[in-house]
């Protein structure tokens, strides 16, 4: 690897991390000794690169700095191409639409040495057929939602064909490989709930804010999805062993995060 391009690289390290990575982490990662490391950092730093840090702590890349967009190396440019393709596939149709025009705007900006491999790449996202789930609501507004941390009043049809209206508070959003799923906490439920949008029969973008932060929400959700996959993987382990399982947990009461869903606080949430 030339210098030049392990330096790239190097910025491209600091830049995906939050926190103050160790010489060592990114000797490990660019397959160089921990001297280089420490010879490369100085030179990034009498470049002008905003790098902070000292040896045996960790360096960190201040905030605002970025590459200029034809700095992409082929592997990146096969990843835009790959997930581009693949959202072409299992997107709403504004998204997918939206990721055709990611690949151009790509394309216009890349050397014309480069643009090749994103226009004329041979990797490939499977496609669907024609049994794939049909939504009947606009999953647009449902991103629009997620982002602006509003609420959604829905009609959901369950798997036994059961239909109840909820009011929700859109978290996220799962992309599977024939179905999409809307992470959301559920007034009625008292708790967060899992939605797949081909089972959303009727949507109403409502302009009220949900009161949490959205990042707060999802947060919580992470720890409790965490939490069950230990205990689901701890059962498994029991029955594998054969050793009875334990008797299922009494239902736990979920509380309205951050506040009751009946009484929402007045702060707006945040994204």
């Amino acid at each position: 690897m030339q210098r030049a391009e392990r330096l790239l690289d190097m910025i491209q390290s600091l830049r995906r991390r939050r926190r103050p990575v160790t010489a060592e982490t990114l000797a490990a990662e660019l397959d160089v000794s921990v001297r280089t490391v420490y010879r490369d950092i100085a030179a990034l730093v009498r470049q002008g690169v905003p790098v902070r840090g000292e040896a045996g702590i960790g360096y960190v890349l201040d905030a605002g700095f970025d590459l200029p967009p034809l700095m992409l190396s082929p592997d990146e440019i096969e990843a835009v191409l790959v997930g581009m393709r693949w959202l072409g596939e299992r997107a709403d149709p504004v998204l997918a639409r939206a990721a055709e025009d990611v690949v151009s705007k790509v394309a216009a900006v890349l050397p014309p040495h480069l643009r090749p491999i994103l226009l004329d790449g041979a990797l490939f996202a499977p496609l669907y057929g024609r049994d794939a789930p049909t939504d009947l609501v606009d999953i647009a507004a449902v991103r629009a939602a997620i982002r602006q941390g509003r609420k959604l009043e829905v009609r959901y049809r369950d798997e036994s064909g059961q239909d109840t209206q909820r009011m929700i508070w859109p978290i996220g959003m799962t992309f599977y490989d024939r179905v999409r799923i809307v992470i959301a906490w559920c007034e009625l439920r008292q708790d967060f709930r899992h939605f797949r949008t081909d089972r959303i029969t009727d949507l109403v973008a409502r302009e009220e804010r949900y009161p949490a932060r959205r990042a707060d929400l999802f947060r919580r959700w992470q720890k409790e999805e965490e939490a069950r996959c230990r205990a689901d993987s701890e059962r498994r382990a029991r029955q594998a062993e054969g050793q009875p399982a334990e008797p299922a947990p009494a239902q736990r009461l979920t509380s309205a995060p951050s506040t009751s869903a009946t009484a929402p606080e007045a702060t707006a949430a945040s994204a």
